[in-house]
């Protein structure tokens, strides 16, 4: 009887470890060092229309480039921390704060020859809290379109890596007086 009660505890707790997700878990006793999980955001691409695999290989590059915040696609009938609409204007984010707020992937650029997938990418790296570098190279997600159309460059360079990585780290990289919504237009 008391195995019975034990086994899904079991089973939640291995599938945790498995997974990366649940509370914040201890490596090997030797090393002594704790490992936090990474900062959970949740994006809703209901609404980016064509642009829907473009937004989500967006998320997918930023997941592969930092380890203190994951972007998933929202649970159905859950509210998303990220929501992301196409339309008919230029790319933009309103962030509410950080990681929370809206992306619109504008088919005016896209008319214009740029990559989408290097749009959502940047728009998203607007919502992790990083601002726009114009001009910038090719090499930098977040010279946005001063990079012009030939790039098509998704990934965040280094200096965009580690800025958001200790945004979502244990000590914030910034002052805390961040306030109210702020639009970047690209």
């Amino acid at each position: 009887m008391r195995t019975r009660t034990l086994l899904p505890l079991v089973a939640a707790v291995t599938a945790a470890a498995l997974t990366g997700v649940g509370p914040a878990h201890a490596t090997p006793a030797d090393t002594g060092t704790r490992v936090l999980a990474a900062r959970v955001l949740t994006y809703d691409a209901g609404a980016s229309a064509e642009f829907r695999a473009a937004v989500d290989r967006g998320a997918a590059i930023w997941n592969e480039s930092v380890d203190n915040v994951e972007l998933r696609p929202v649970a159905a009938g859950r509210r998303a921390n990220i929501r992301v609409l196409a339309d008919n204007g230029w790319p933009r984010a309103l962030t509410t704060s950080l990681g929370n707020g809206t992306v619109y992937i504008g088919r005016q650029a896209v008319d214009q020859g740029y990559d989408t997938v290097r749009i959502s990418a940047h728009e998203l790296g607007h919502i992790l809290g990083l601002p726009d570098r114009k001009p910038g190279p090719c090499t930098s997600l977040m010279s946005g379109s001063s990079a012009g159309v030939p790039c098509t460059n998704p990934y965040p360079d280094a200096a965009e890596r580690a800025e958001v990585e200790a945004d979502f780290g244990l000590a914030p990289a910034r002052p805390a007086g961040r306030t109210g919504p702020v639009t970047h237009v690209d």
